[in-house]
């Protein structure tokens, strides 16, 4: 199935390089790009997207204002910061829903390796990220889960992706999937950032 990728940054030298590297290691992608926020939505709005791959520091940037933003024209389009700032800046970007971090000082296997697991997984995480997230104090709100749920929900915390899960709990990946909607519902959670929070309750 063909997955279509906007890149939007402003420097052309990542635009092209991001293309090529993404363009000669994962098949069947189509990529756009967007030299700057606005431009980035004008397509947004016209394209359907499977990844935006999204510099936080291009001309005329709300912030963090530009999640929820993009996430308003299309719930369903993946968000990947791609950026030279510290960690601490990337963690405030996944709070308001971005799907994932990667730094510009990247390697080129890190890169495409990023993509593919937002395709696959919905989301990435660099250890850095994760440690951060588990820094602060959720509500406890996990007891809700099933002596099952808690387990899988323990392993994706850990990183674990639906085939990981499968291997280590011998369930069908359909299974998995069932698994985590219902433990998204009963912790009233979006995506993993807001998971390795609640995770913080047992480990305190």
């Amino acid at each position: 199935m063909t997955k279509y990728i906007l890149i939007a940054d402003d420097h052309d030298v990542v635009l092209a390089g991001t293309s090529l590297i993404l363009e000669s290691r994962i098949p069947n992608v189509i990529i756009d790009q967007a030299e700057d926020y606005p431009e980035a939505l004008e397509k947004i709005s016209r394209q359907k997207y499977d990844l935006v791959i999204l510099d936080i520091n291009m001309p005329e940037t709300k912030n963090k204002k530009m999640i929820p933003e993009i996430k308003e024209l299309d719930p369903d389009v993946k968000i990947l910061i791609f950026s030279a700032y510290e960690e601490e800046i990337a963690v405030q970007y996944i709070r308001e829903g971005a799907n994932g971090y990667l730094s510009k000082l990247s390697k080129v296997d890190e890169i495409s390796d990023a993509v593919s697991r937002i395709f696959s997984e919905g989301y990435y995480y660099p250890s850095a990220i994760v440690n951060q997230l588990l820094q602060e104090s959720p509500s406890d709100t996990i007891k809700n889960l099933s002596e099952r749920e808690y387990e899988i929900f323990i392993l994706m915390v850990k990183g674990y992706g639906n085939l990981e899960i499968s291997n280590t709990m011998n369930i069908q990946m359909t299974t998995i999937s069932t698994y985590k909607k219902r433990i998204h519902n009963k912790l009233k959670t979006k995506n993993l950032a807001d998971l390795i929070k609640l995770y913080q309750t047992y480990i305190s």
